[in-house]
């Protein structure tokens, strides 16, 4: 993902109103996010802890969206729908996003089940478990990799659907 700047971000949500925008909360540590290690920005706002933004690049343009959590976190064992993990012993949590446009105002939504600390860009960087003899673990994990981008980029794209 390319560097983004807050003006960018604030800009980039369908989802929201303007006072929505103008109330969330930048991640604790944006100054020090390493925007080539990451395929989206996700992040939980701390004054609201239901809350949660994702952000990422949509034909080279960024696009944001809010998310509400579900009130229950999902058992360990469910798997992400972004990163597709199943290895690792990620809470897993249903957050759900109001459609933008027409359809939002009816209160038509969409979700998904997410890594719920957004780790997913870490999660697919990671070297997969050699599933057999002669596997490749680094195509492996480029595919990962590809597929996240793809998953976030479908998701949010199904917001204006």
């Amino acid at each position: 993902m390319r560097p983004i700047d807050e003006r960018a971000i604030r800009a980039s949500f369908r989802n929201a109103s303007r006072k929505e925008v103008s109330d969330l909360r930048l991640p604790a540590d944006f100054a020090d996010i390493d925007f080539d290690r990451i395929d989206y920005l996700g992040w939980s706002d701390p004054k609201a802890p239901r809350r949660a933004y994702v952000v990422t690049e949509i034909d080279d343009q960024p696009v944001g969206a809010m998310l509400q959590q579900a009130e229950q976190r999902v058992i360990a064992r469910a798997q992400c729908s972004w990163c597709d993990d199943i290895t690792l012993r990620n809470d897993v949590q249903l957050f759900t996003a109001r459609k933008a446009g027409a359809a939002g105002r009816k209160g038509d939504t969409i979700g998904t089940l997410v890594c719920a600390n957004f780790a997913c860009s870490a999660n697919v960087r990671r070297l997969p478990p050699l599933a057999y003899e002669g596997f490749d673990r680094e195509l492996a994990r480029e595919m990962r990799i590809v597929r996240l981008g793809e998953q976030v980029r479908a998701f949010l794209g199904a917001l204006e659907a």
